[in-house]
């Protein structure tokens, strides 16, 4: 955080190793990087690709945002939050045409490989369908 110099002023840094003025810059929280999650929720024939955003300076990692990319009617989908970790819990809402339903909640529970089992379902329930939801990879955001 600080650094005697030879003329008995400190010399600040940051949490990122920068130069900073003050000791409350210094101090300040670093702004939370996001990482994208790429999972897969299978039940059967029917498989959903999910691209989650993450706040992995937490846990259970907190999901801020993503997409239901495809497998869904009406994809897109607009991932609006949950978590992961020993559980699984999103929440999502269409954004795609069609006559579908409105929202999804997916539910799970940890299990190696890396996965989670549980159910889904649409327009308020979570409990309407069982699922296998795979975790394939880390990728930093764009």
């Amino acid at each position: 955080m600080a650094k005697k110099t030879e003329s008995s002023e400190y010399v600040l840094y940051d949490a990122s190793g920068s130069q900073v003025e003050s000791f409350a810059d210094s101090v300040a929280a670093p702004k939370a990087a996001t990482m994208n999650a790429y999972v897969e929720l299978r039940n059967g024939m029917v498989s959903f690709i999910i691209d989650l955003e993450v706040d992995p300076n937490t846990y259970p990692f907190q999901i801020v945002g993503g997409t239901i990319k495809s497998g869904i009617c009406g994809a897109p989908w607009n991932v609006t939050g949950g978590r992961f970790g020993n559980d699984l819990y999103l929440e999502a809402v269409r954004k795609g045409q069609g006559s579908c339903a409105g929202s999804i909640i997916i539910v799970g529970e940890r299990q190696d490989p890396d996965s989670w089992r549980g159910t889904y379902g649409f327009d308020g329930t979570s409990a309407s369908f069982r699922h296998t939801t795979i975790f394939h990879r880390w990728s930093l955001s764009p």
